[in-house]
């Protein structure tokens, strides 16, 4: 008896042992992908400042910098050559106006920081209500925005940014008469697609069971979708006005608009939630009226501005259907490429119902995604200032100028990855706390947010080379590279990890680890190689096409 006693206290400290030892192994592999994601982004810093010294780039080459002496008694002179090479580089910085293309992407990018951290708060406000209304209504409500944005919110930004890359290269050749027509053909695709979206939001508590969700949290998400239907279609109104300004440069009104509906919010939440006691349909409606209120600002603005193009100038449906075919072409591949990374964050709360313990997963799951979306804010906006102004410099038939925006633009979203990344390891044992008491919520939250950081690394650099991408009309390039990362690396990845290693959410987060760093390598791989010539001569293409038959709609534009 006693030596079975024995064996079993010898064999719990054996696994215990073997535990610890896992968990250092995996500690040590997570500061291993680190060190290497950081050493692969100085070295893709490094190929691409040395592409553009070399003469690759059309913007201003070191050669045209120096001319004191031959370039291949340059190459021989190995003692005085890496002094001549900083010399020569720091000249090529100024001759390419560095410090002022930083100050025109930074005027650009501050208001579209500042308008969608007021955007954003509205989900953390969302969340706050539902995690004090209990953590059934908490996991419900996540499960909700979850099923919504993979079938809802992603298929209304992705159709929408279709019409990018041909209103800012419009902008750019200075066809206004393409951006209002464009707008209208958005939002009337817009409108028809919110029409299966909601009878399937109608009809999503059969899917989610057959799918193994629990059956109390799936009817408080039911609830909540059913409510959030109003903000589907206000939603289909607000993303292509709010291109269609950016398109122009016009990113105050929003910020403004966006802070006017935000000091509504809360107030609003707390009349429906508490005063009303309406609870999960309180948060959902409350959600509905923010979009709604920023919409009436925007086109209040537009009416008595006399600076913007006018969006409703007219005819609404054009007599030609090829008119519609620049848009549609550019449409498919746009909602593909927004849809495909979007739904794997979605993915992955839907995965967390099938683990031990669904509550504490999906809760702990829908908080993390809030820090995401939270830090997502920076890499978007500055992915949107790329979007523009790459296509407005390609549209005017600038290509050297869309090559040194795009070059800057990935040397700025790396060094922010590693402040994203600083910033996850500060907060990680209080950012849980913001959202609930449940300790082993707040637990799970802690344990993931390193990897999370680790995510973020890739996830700046891919999401501003995608911008690049858009604004060069190529969405079909960044929809094969989403693919194939988050869904033939990342899923496998994370399905492995989170279901055959036992590892649960933190499994899970593994597998995003692995697909933003192979989206990010493509990604700039992709940009860097770009034929920058041959996108101004497809722009010029693009913008002529979209523009027959509506040349007699031009003098009305700005009246």
């Amino acid at each position: 008896m006693c030596n079975i006693e024995n064996d079993k206290h010898y064999s719990k400290r054996l696994r215990s042992l073997l535990n610890s030892i896992y968990v250092k192994h995996a500690c040590f592999n997570i500061k291993c992908m680190t060190l290497l994601t950081f050493n692969i982004q100085i070295l893709l810093i490094a190929k691409v400042l040395i592409m553009c010294y070399s003469g690759k780039c059309e913007a201003a080459s070191p050669g045209d910098l120096s001319n004191r002496g031959d370039r291949n008694d340059y190459n021989n002179s190995g003692r005085t050559g890496g002094r001549r090479f900083l010399n020569e580089f720091l000249g090529w910085l100024q001759k390419i106006k560095v410090k002022e293309e930083l100050t025109s992407l930074g005027k650009i990018t501050f208001p579209l920081v500042i308008s969608g951290l007021i955007f954003f708060s509205k989900s953390l406000i969302s969340m706050f209500f539902l995690g004090h209304l209990g953590n059934i209504e908490l996991a419900g409500g996540s499960l909700a925005m979850g099923f919504a944005n993979i079938t809802g919110y992603s298929v209304m930004k992705g159709l929408a940014m279709g019409m990018e890359p041909i209103c800012c290269q419009a902008f750019g050749a200075k066809k206004c008469t393409v951006l209002s027509q464009t707008f209208k053909q958005t939002f009337c695709l817009l409108l028809l697609g919110a029409i299966p979206i909601t009878l399937l939001w109608l009809n999503m508590e059969p899917i989610l069971l057959s799918i193994g969700q629990d059956k109390t949290i799936t009817s408080v998400a039911k609830i909540f979708l059913t409510y959030s239907i109003p903000e589907l279609l206000a939603q289909a109104l607000l993303n292509p006005l709010r291109i269609f300004l950016r398109a122009q440069s016009l990113n105050l009104p929003f910020t403004l608009s966006a802070t006017f509906a935000m000091i509504l919010h809360l107030p609003i939440n707390y009349f429906l939630v508490i005063y009303l006691d309406l609870g999960v349909r309180g948060v959902a409606l409350a959600t509905a009226c923010n979009t709604l209120n920023i919409n009436l600002a925007l086109l209040v603005y537009l009416y008595f501005t006399q600076t913007a193009i006018k969006p409703w100038v007219g005819q609404v449906v054009t007599k030609c259907y090829l008119d519609w075919l620049p848009l549609m072409s550019l449409m498919a591949p746009s909602v593909l490429s927004v849809c495909l990374e979007w739904w794997w964050y979605e993915i992955m709360v839907l995965l967390c119902g099938l683990t031990n313990n669904p509550e504490t997963s999906i809760a702990a799951v829908g908080i993390l995604i809030q820090i995401t979306g939270l830090l997502y804010v920076f890499p978007h906006s500055l992915s949107s200032t790329l979007s523009m102004r790459v296509g407005q410099e390609l549209g005017a038939e600038s290509p050297a100028q869309a090559r040194q925006t795009a070059i800057i633009g990935l040397i700025i979203a790396m060094v922010c990855g590693l402040l994203a990344f600083t910033f996850t390891i500060a907060v990680k044992d209080v950012w849980g706390k913001l959202y609930t008491c449940e300790p082993q919520v707040i637990a799970l939250t802690s344990v993931v947010l390193p990897v999370l950081g680790f995510c973020e690394l890739g996830n700046y650099t891919q999401t501003a080379a995608c911008g690049i991408l858009v604004g060069s009309a190529r969405p079909n390039v960044g929809a094969c590279i989403n693919f194939c990362s988050f869904y033939l690396v990342g899923l496998p990845v994370a399905a492995y990890a989170a279901f055959e290693l036992n590892k649960g959410v933190l499994g899970l987060w593994f597998g995003l680890a692995a697909a933003q760093a192979t989206c990010m390598c493509m990604m700039i791989c992709t940009v860097v190689f770009t034929d920058w010539k041959h996108q101004a001569k497809r722009a010029m293409e693009l913008t002529q096409a979209t523009e027959d038959h509506k040349n007699d709609l031009e003098a009305n534009l700005l009246t």
